[in-house]
């Protein structure tokens, strides 16, 4: 049989690299992975993952992991709030201001005043860097704040920002500069609220081995109270060590450099033996008496090892056992004595021979 060529060695070394370079290309593509985040700056890993609270699953036995929100008390603020994150809260609420039933089952921050349930945000796992603070934010929450509606009273002639449309001159459209100053105007009304409540928390490390959860603190909130701002202490806050990526690891590099060195030594043997040697064939393999051999040396191998298989094997008797002496018994001095007197005597007359 020949030996294949060259080209195809190096055409099969090609092969072998083309996925290796897919694996590289990919790297560069790592999938987002929801409720974590890489700093841009230190390039540290943090996962908040731990920090959602899932609902208790009934059929399994409850242990020590939290059954409930965060909570968040609100001080001088008129209610307590209830946070999860990166997921919705874990109690039911109903009759939620401002958002639609579908939805209820989607806020992940609420709060309770005067007998209402009041969203401050729907559920996110968009954690990003806002220069160095690690922050989550949700949004879409139940309406807030106000707006005051300009001199024009109809709605045609509002922007799409809910402000006057006026001229390239700055004039509003509508308006007459020229009406007597005199003339009393119109008192200004409220318009429908666009605005809707939302929460910003920032998440700080906490390094203290005596808290073991998370301290979930309420900052303070705008005057339209529209946003919302808290602070969050815990150790899954502290940057940490990546998931590996599909790749690489250290076996797969040593593998890849095994098959560099293998390639290397049969392609340069086969160049020598052939270019040097003169040699054709299978005697074109570098060591081809030692490949050869291999064959020979498995073989006694097996040879040794099945013989010394074979000795332990039970009901082998050995040389001093004699037929029909009892299983030994004449080696042991308990054979019968003609036997004893025939073996004696045909040992002397050999002896005289």
């Amino acid at each position: 049989m020949l030996i294949p060529s060259l080209s195809s060695i190096l055409l099969t070394a090609l092969a072998l690299r083309a996925p290796l370079t897919a694996a590289a290309s990919d790297d560069k593509k790592p999938d987002i992975i929801p409720c974590t985040a890489k700093s841009p700056n230190t390039n540290g890993f943090y996962d908040l993952r731990p920090l959602a609270v899932q609902l208790h699953d009934p059929k399994k036995k409850l242990g020590k992991e939290k059954t409930d929100s965060w909570q968040s008390r609100g001080h001088d603020y008129k209610g307590n709030f209830s946070i999860n994150i990166c997921a919705p809260v874990v109690e039911e609420i109903e009759d939620v201001v401002g958002v639609e039933e579908a939805r209820w089952g989607n806020v992940s921050a609420f709060y309770e005043a005067d007998g209402k349930v009041f969203s401050i945000g729907q559920q996110s796992s968009g954690i990003m860097f806002r220069g160095r603070k690690l922050v989550l934010q949700y949004t879409g929450g139940s309406p807030c704040g106000s707006a005051v509606e300009s001199r024009s009273e109809s709605p045609e002639e509002l922007d799409d920002d809910g402000y006057p449309a006026r001229t390239l001159n700055g004039k509003v459209v509508g308006s007459d500069e020229d009406e007597d100053e005199d003339k009393p105007k119109k008192p200004k009304k409220p318009l429908p609220t666009k605005r809707h409540k939302s929460t910003l928390i920032s998440f700080h490390c906490e390094k203290d081995p005596l808290k073991s959860g998370a301290v979930a603190s309420f900052i303070g909130t705008d005057p339209d109270e529209c946003a919302y701002f808290f602070e969050m202490r815990s150790e899954a806050a502290c940057p940490g060590l990546g998931p590996v990526q599909a790749g690489l690891g250290p076996a797969g590099v040593f593998g890849i450099i095994a098959i560099i060195a293998v390639l290397v030594y049969f392609i340069g043997g086969v160049m020598y033996n052939r270019s040097v040697e003169h040699s054709r064939g299978w005697k074109q393999l570098p060591n081809y008496a030692m490949w050869a051999g291999i064959g020979g040396f498995f073989m006694d191998f097996f040879t040794i090892f099945t013989s010394s298989c074979a000795r332990c094997l039970p009901g082998r008797r050995g040389y001093n056992s004699l037929p029909g002496s009892g299983n030994g018994s004449v080696a042991r001095g308990m054979g019968r004595p003609d036997d004893e007197n025939r073996l004696i005597d045909q040992l002397d007359e050999e002896w005289d021979d």
